[in-house]
């Protein structure tokens, strides 16, 4: 019996395939427990919308990405942040990714999850910093960070 996976099946297929599976398993596992649908055209037909829908909702969410990185990788976007600091230019505490996604949202109206940030470590020295962040797999983008004094 031909199915179509709605979900991943260790061992048998994974969610939208279209598979050739033994009669008992599909009716008595599958279907019963609502892992897989049977293959009919009907059935086949709406996986291939909702695929070309899922691909369209893809591809914006690549633009919508590539819209923020040309933003924020933009010379004349670079987040401001005031800190106290000693006499040799380090910071009292430090500058975590929370505080710089709040100014970048404040200053700009950027708003980006401060765990896309991939800091190592806080920010614990005045100065430019570029802080790298992932906007979507394989989108990097760069946010250029200056702290000063207050």
């Amino acid at each position: 019996m031909k199915v179509i996976f709605l979900e991943d099946v260790k061992g048998r297929g994974k969610r939208g395939e279209v598979k050739d599976v033994p009669d008992g398993y599909a009716q008595n596992f599958l279907i019963k427990n609502g892992k897989a649908k049977q293959a009919n055209k009907a059935a086949i037909s709406a996986l291939a919308g909702q695929k070309h829908a899922e691909d369209k909702k893809h591809a914006e969410l690549i633009a919508e990405a590539e819209q923020t990185k040309l933003k924020l990788e933009n010379d004349k976007t670079v987040v401001e942040l005031k800190a106290k600091a000693g006499t040799d230019g380090r910071l009292f505490g430090s500058i975590p990714s929370k505080q710089i996604a709040q100014g970048l949202e404040e200053q700009y109206g950027i708003k980006i999850d401060k765990r896309k940030m991939e800091m190592n470590d806080a920010i614990r020295t005045m100065g430019y910093t570029n802080v790298p962040v992932k906007l979507f797999a394989n989108i990097v983008a760069s946010i250029r960070v200056h702290v000063t004094e207050k």
